[in-house]
């Protein structure tokens, strides 16, 4: 069964070009620059925590190893930090705010950390089902959160941040520093002719997994050090001086074994090339380019969706999503082997030129 999986998605490696093409090919308009920031990764300096240079395929990368041991350093990278904001409750707000407030705790540092939401959301009852409350001053109506808090950890949706962003800004306190765990606002104001106001920090610390797994392996960690979701930092704006060590701390409070630079600019980018390529792209890519495959080989509509969406829901999703696409690889005879091979060499560089595109 995990053969006949892997098959399916083996041939469709070969035709997934012919279906997403479309989708990915840009507008007949005329091309338009990019604003992409020029500013060094990988040479970063922290005060407080040890950056270590690994070599990664030949290539020196600079990152910041996490782990609970370094709990006792959270009070000086949160210096000057009373208050923090965690705006929103979607898939990464649940999982930050309480792996800061329990690493927090944990790590001495007399910091509140509160819940903002807006008012009416359903989302007050799940916030106090793990700990936040009215009573304890540590939820709230969003914009009374953010007017409190030195930093604001904006974790609400993209679409949210476009449409909130100006009652945002002018709701944060002078001096308070933004936080954000994605970059799509920057693109989003760079759209526009817009930026972030200059009299603020402005940080990201993103880690690359999804919520629920942030809080399970925070929680996993707390018997096995180390255990966690790695984590990308950007630093955009530095006006107090102090924002790569906040940062850092942010991430090792969530958590995060391993922290490496970024930018916004970068991050949401590379999020975006991500979603097109797998998530989006390639899902949709893979189950119909079979789905048109296996009805032209003579099965009835009905059976070739079942047996294109089993390419994706099956075993070979298990084998990915735990060993990777090499264990895949590794799993095939040396005849599947062969044609594994000259399907993703035939579409690996087609498939990156348009998703760069």
């Amino acid at each position: 069964q995990v053969i006949t999986a892997t098959m399916k998605f083996t041939l469709a490696l070969g035709a997934i070009l012919a279906t997403t093409a479309a989708a990915f090919a840009p507008a007949a308009v005329a091309p338009r620059a990019v604003a992409v920031s020029t500013t060094a990764v990988n040479s970063f300096s922290s005060d407080i925590f040890e950056v270590r240079s690994v070599d990664m395929a030949g290539t020196t990368e600079q990152i910041v190893k996490g782990g609970r041991d370094l709990f006792p350093k959270l009070p000086k990278a949160f210096e000057g930090i009373k208050e923090i904001g965690v705006i929103g409750w979607g898939s990464q707000a649940p999982a930050q705010a309480q792996n800061l407030r329990d690493s927090l705790d944990e790590a001495g540092c007399d910091i509140k950390v509160r819940i903002g939401l807006r008012e009416g959301s359903s989302s007050f009852e799940e916030a106090r089902e793990v700990g936040f409350s009215e009573d304890a001053d540590t939820l709230g109506e969003m914009y009374d959160i953010i007017g409190k808090s030195d930093l604001v950890m904006l974790l609400i949706s993209d679409a949210a941040q476009a449409a909130l962003y100006k009652e945002v800004f002018a709701a944060m306190k002078p001096g308070a520093t933004l936080g954000l765990s994605h970059g799509f606002l920057l693109g989003y104001l760079e759209s526009i002719g817009e930026s972030f106001p200059e009299d603020m920090d402005v940080i990201a610390v993103c880690p690359k997994g999804m919520g629920p797994s942030v809080r399970r392996l925070y929680e996993q960690g707390k018997e096995v050090n180390g255990a966690g979701i790695n984590a990308s930092f950007a630093v955009h704006q530095d006006k107090s001086g102090k924002a790569t060590d906040l940062a850092l701390g942010w991430g090792v409070a969530l958590g995060s074994p391993f922290m490496f630079e970024t930018t916004l600019t970068s991050e949401y980018c590379s999020d975006i090339y991500g979603e097109r390529g797998i998530l989006l792209g390639a899902v949709h890519g893979i189950v119909e380019s079979l789905y048109r495959r296996y009805q032209r080989q003579g099965m009835s509509p009905e059976q070739a969706f079942i047996e294109s969406c089993e390419s994706i829901t099956g075993n070979i999703v298990k084998i990915i999503s735990t060993k990777g696409i090499k264990a895949v690889y590794d799993g095939l005879n040396d005849d599947d082997k062969k044609i594994f091979e000259e399907a993703y060499s035939a579409s690996y560089m087609p498939s990156k030129e348009i998703l760069q595109e």
